[in-house]
């Protein structure tokens, strides 16, 4: 089962382990804010964890949509998950029935996918029931169902036409954040640097805001 789940992260990269130096050097994820006005249901009031990958382009996972799910249940040959409410998350409207593990892990795991300091998306089904048998399975882990993906060129044609906000990424908000919190946070945060850029602008500061690492071809 395990290694039928991690199809959907198969398919986004033919990722191989990396050393360290090298997978830090590489992560360069974002958040994609949804505006609030955003029109397409998948993404309405959704924060996206984005990053670009040596082959392919960009992807990443909702990390705000929790799923009436819980990972005993999607796991339930793991008896370190019994009892547990740790629950699975909705990654995006692509392969939904597919799973992708995001990690935050001291160093890269097999099949990584740098995407911050210490934050890898892995395919590697071995390596993920290994967490799981832990005393604190989910500690460090997000598993979604499903994932979201832009072809060439329409992530950055999504951000030019005004459906997006763009933040830093931290691990702190994936991992650590209650998730009814995260896109009120930070559509605020953004809308204020959003404003406070304009009143510069007019101003005659230096116009600045938030764009795409420059490590993130879209």
């Amino acid at each position: 089962m395990m290694k039928r789940a991690c199809v959907a992260l198969l398919a986004l990269s033919l990722a191989v382990p990396l050393p360290a130096a090298a997978a830090e050097s590489m992560a360069n994820g974002i958040f994609l804010v949804a505006r609030r006005d955003m029109r397409d249901p998948n993404f309405k009031e959704a924060v996206v964890l984005v990053t670009q990958p040596q082959r392919g382009g960009p992807f990443g996972v909702i990390i705000n949509r929790p799923l009436d799910y819980q990972l005993s249940e999607v796991f339930p040959e793991q008896e370190a998950l019994k009892n547990r409410k740790d629950v699975l998350y909705f990654g995006g409207p692509v392969a939904r029935e597919g799973l992708v593990f995001l990690v935050r892990v001291p160093k890269p795991p097999p099949r990584a996918v740098p995407v911050l300091q210490d934050v890898y998306f892995t395919s590697d089904p071995d390596w993920i029931e290994g967490l799981l048998k832990r005393p604190d399975p989910t500690r460090g882990l997000r598993v979604y169902a499903g994932y979201s993906g832009w072809g060439p060129g329409q992530l950055q044609n999504e951000i030019s036409r005004g459906d997006w906000h763009v933040l830093p990424a931290d691990a702190e908000t994936i991992f650590e954040k209650n998730f009814s919190r995260i896109w009120p946070e930070l559509i605020q945060r953004a809308t204020t640097k959003h404003t406070n850029t304009r009143e510069g602008g007019r101003a005659g500061g230096r116009k600045s805001g938030f764009f795409p690492s420059p490590d993130l071809t879209l």
